[in-house]
């Protein structure tokens, strides 16, 4: 799992998703692993759908067609593991909701961005450990 505050300049969040990427990727033992990405609509651009074709990845970026011709292909787009992560990415939302509700996101008391990033991070990986205590209730 991995988390990143950047300054919203609305290429931002793509370069920081490249970044993480290649995080995935040192982690992985199989560096010919297959890695699958579930994104949202603002990640529907050629020069990332291509980057990431570049770095091995399949891009199960969400197709925004409005007014234009989307970045993902139609074979992906048709794909059984692809309509699986669009469902699976909905799930990335409750970690940002938690974030401004329970760790107090929404309005941090903190300014510039390393502190911001220390705080989100931290946030981020305490709704990982209230998740995980959710699933082994779930599996005992």
């Amino acid at each position: 799992v991995n988390a990143r505050v950047t300054r919203a300049d609305g290429h931002a969040e793509r370069e920081a998703a490249k970044i993480m990427i290649n995080d995935a990727r040192q982690a992985l033992q199989d560096a010919g692993a297959e890695i699958t990405l579930g994104a949202d609509k603002g990640y529907d651009a050629q020069e990332f759908i291509e980057a990431c074709r570049e770095m091995k990845v399949t891009p199960h970026v969400a197709q925004n067609t409005s007014g234009r011709r989307s970045a993902v292909n139609d074979t992906i787009a048709s794909s059984a593991g692809y309509a699986i992560s669009q469902q699976k990415r909905k799930l990335i939302e409750q970690g940002f909701g938690w974030a401004k509700t329970v760790g107090r996101m929404r309005q941090v008391m903190v300014r510039g961005l390393k502190k911001v990033d220390q705080m989100f991070v931290l946030n981020m990986a305490a709704y990982n450990l209230v998740r995980l205590r959710s699933l082994a209730q779930v599996r005992p």
